[in-house]
Formats: structure tokens, C-alpha cells, sequence
């Protein structure tokens, strides 16, 4: 998007910033709502715990198209995370910092170095990173570097995790963004951390990019059996 005296465009209309706004105060108060009818089954907490109780943080990563339980589930924790600096990200960050998130402006196809240059030293300040990382504009389910360069920069490990819901929406979008269902039931699949060497060199850090994909599926595969060993109506996707 190009740029005028150093800012978007769309930041010069009185209208467009007050629509961000309001989009951001209703989509907070929807994105709560709902999220206060969801029941939760996880697994692998204990990894993020562990972390944290050695004096790191984690380098949180998963899906895209998982954002929505995700922004819920672990709200208030501190977690910075990426967003466009577009419009769609300006309403984009005023729901998640409502939720208790910090935002590093950005993306992967737009200033990706700034933002993560920004993530570097908010997780030397003590504070946790959140990835999307097939985010912002896919392939989807195909994990991208960034994650994983970051973890080499800071010494703290990636945390993988996936979100999967018995009854949900999907979104006809790139990333086919799954929306649980009012009382439906989210299983939260935590793995083992990736631990990435400081002097980790190109090819070193694509296996971790591929290790990070790959677990990423497996834990999709066991959210789903987390699901499925619960009683009551199993996954009934609504496209």
C-alpha cells in the first residue's frame, strides 16, 4: 500500500479511523461473548509452564485459521504478535490489545523486518511472541521462517499448538478460518518446544521450519482424538 509522509493512506480519513475503532469495541464484545461459551479440553500445558518457570518465553505457533479460540484462550498473558499495518490490521489490533496483547506492526509481505526486529526486543523485555505462521497470506498450512529465525535470535524456544472445535463455521478465506460454535467444545493440543542454536546457519534453520510444520499436524491429529474421546456429538463442520 503506498504511503503518504510515512504513514497508510487510509490513516489521513477522519471516517476510516473512527470505523476501525468501532469495528474493533464490536468485534472485542462478540469475540468475548462468544468465547465465554466455550468448554475446553487441553493437553500439554505443562510445556508452557515449564518455559516459563526456566526463566524463557515461549515463541507461540499455529494456524492461521485458528485465530479466533486462540485470541481467547490466551488473552491477558502479554503475548505480542504481528499485524498489518493495512486497515484491516488497525481494527484487527484494537481487538487483541483489548484482549490484553501487545501488537508489533508489520507482516510478511510488509515490513516483516521491522516487526520482527520489534518482536526481538519485546521477548528480551520478558514477553512472550505469538505466530501465525503460515499468516498473513498463506500458502495455507505451510509453516513460513519466522518463527523459527526468531527463536534463533532470542534463545527461546517455539511452542507449537493447536485449536480444533467439535461444531464450528468456516470461512471461505485463504486460511478457511474455523469459528467455534456457541457451547461448543475446544481442544487445545500443546506441543514440545523446538529448541533453535544462536549459530543455526540457512539449512539448520529450514529443518526446524520443516520440524515445526510437521508437528503442527500432529497436534491437529491429536486435538482431534482429544474431541473425539469426549463424549457427545463429534466434529460437525459447517462450511
Amino acid at each position: 500500500m503506498a504511503r503518504e509522509n510515512g504513514e497508510a493512506p487510509w490513516r489521513s480519513s477522519a471516517s476510516k479511523r473512527v470505523e476501525a475503532k468501532l469495528i474493533a469495541i464490536l468485534g472485542y464484545r462478540l469475540i468475548a461473548l462468544l468465547g465465554s461459551t466455550l468448554r475446553w479440553r487441553t493437553e500439554g500445558l505443562d510445556h508452557l509452564e515449564a518455559i516459563t518457570a526456566s526463566g524463557r518465553q515461549p515463541v507461540m505457533a499455529f494456524w492461521h485459521g485458528r485465530i479466533l479460540p486462540a485470541t481467547y484462550f490466551f488473552r491477558r498473558r502479554g503475548i505480542v504478535v504481528i499485524t498489518s499495518e493495512n486497515f484491516d490490521g488497525e481494527w484487527i489490533a484494537g481487538i487483541i490489545e483489548r484482549f490484553g496483547y501487545g501488537t508489533a506492526r508489520g507482516s510478511s509481505s510488509r515490513g516483516a523486518k521491522k516487526a520482527l526486529l520489534q518482536l526481538t526486543r519485546e521477548m528480551a523485555d520478558g514477553k512472550p511472541a505469538g505466530f501465525t505462521v503460515d499468516g498473513p497470506r498463506g500458502p495455507s498450512r505451510v509453516a513460513q521462517r519466522g518463527a523459527v529465525w526468531l527463536a534463533k535470535a532470542t534463545g527461546n524456544p517455539v511452542l507449537p499448538f493447536h485449536l480444533e472445535a467439535d461444531r464450528y463455521w468456516t470461512l471461505n478465506s485463504w486460511d478457511r478460518t474455523q469459528i467455534p460454535k456457541p457451547y461448543a467444545t475446544v481442544a487445545l493440543a500443546v506441543g514440545e518446544p523446538i529448541d533453535v542454536p544462536a549459530g543455526a546457519d540457512d539449512d539448520e534453520i529450514e529443518r526446524g521450519r520443516e520440524r515445526l510444520e510437521a508437528r503442527l499436524y500432529a497436534l491437529e491429529r491429536r486435538a482431534r482424538t482429544l474431541l473425539d474421546s469426549e463424549p457427545g456429538p463429534g466434529r460437525k463442520p459447517c462450511l
